[in-house]
């Protein structure tokens, strides 16, 4: 091979590496107003399993953020496409874009308000303690000592009930026998009503759709940690969006779009906060 020849093929290897780093470099940004009016389309990623925020039926996204985010899609005139993944994927997904901004019910906690951007809350939700009916040996939250207890990975309830695990070997001096994590929430009903585990923790809003459907399987015994607003969350290095999805609930609450979509949901209006939500070194 010629010298010139392998020059034309280092040249050719350099260009082609550019191309590629500068695609992904551009793939990596954070999407702006434009970026998805141009595509015409408004991606998001949900975690479809917190009824009646976000779930499936009959094959499709529906609930209550479905329904905001199809007036928010409507607003810029474009598509709505709703990615379904599992929660401990969704944030890393954010920080990597591979959607605009991650529209599931996500608790506002002060360790994640230091990395990510927090919308207006769209929700509130408290963390029960939950049994099978049946159950005799836990009748308050002291009970699960030296218990197998689970729920989601990866949500504000594990921050929960690690925290509550501390004041128990502390108090009692003895821990849960157990912490079992799982993908969804409907996974932890699961395993309560299979006897997997002891006790679970689940969000008010999913244990009441679950004792609606199943009256006689589940009883509560108490709460853990504090009442969680819900929001949405947007990469911090694109505030346009934080902004737009504000400004959107800000015109829905003011035309009464919003209560509309509450009571159609939850058989009731939420108060919830427009300002000071956020806790302290808030992005």
């Amino acid at each position: 091979m010629t010298t010139h020849s392998r020059r034309s093929i280092v040249k050719t290897v350099l260009l082609t590496s550019l191309v590629i780093c500068t695609s992904t470099f551009a793939s990596a940004q954070a999407s702006t107003l434009a970026d998805i009016k141009q595509r015409g389309k408004l991606t998001v990623g949900t975690e479809a399993a917190y009824e009646p925020y976000e779930f499936v039926e009959n094959g499709k996204v529906v609930g209550y953020g479905h329904d905001i985010l199809e007036q928010m899609a409507a607003k810029l005139g474009v598509e709505l496409e709703q990615l379904n993944l599992p929660f401990n994927g969704l944030l890393p997904g954010l920080m990597s874009n591979k959607f605009d901004f991650v529209a599931t019910s996500v608790g506002i906690t002060p360790e994640r308000a230091k990395r990510f951007a927090f919308s207006q809350p769209i929700g509130v939700v408290r963390s029960l303690f939950v049994v099978k009916a049946s159950n005799t040996t836990i009748s308050k939250p002291e009970d699960v000592a030296g218990k197998v207890v689970g729920t989601q990975m990866g949500s504000s309830a594990q921050q929960a009930l690690q925290e509550y695990e501390r004041e128990l070997k502390a108090s009692k001096g003895q821990g849960y026998a157990d912490l079992k994590l799982f993908q969804g929430y409907p996974d932890v009903g699961l395993a309560i009503a299979n006897g997997s585990i002891d006790a679970g923790v689940l969000p008010s809003n999913v244990l009441a759709v679950q004792m609606r459907r199943q009256p006689d399987i589940y009883k509560t015994v108490g709460e853990v940690g504090d009442a969680k607003l819900l929001a949405w969350v947007v990469n911090a290095k694109n505030p346009e969006i934080r902004t737009f999805i504000n400004e959107t609930l800000d015109e829905m609450r003011a035309t009464g779009k919003l209560a509309e979509l509450q009571k159609k949901w939850f058989g009731e209006t939420l108060a919830l906060p427009t300002s000071g939500y956020l806790p302290d070194a808030a992005l």
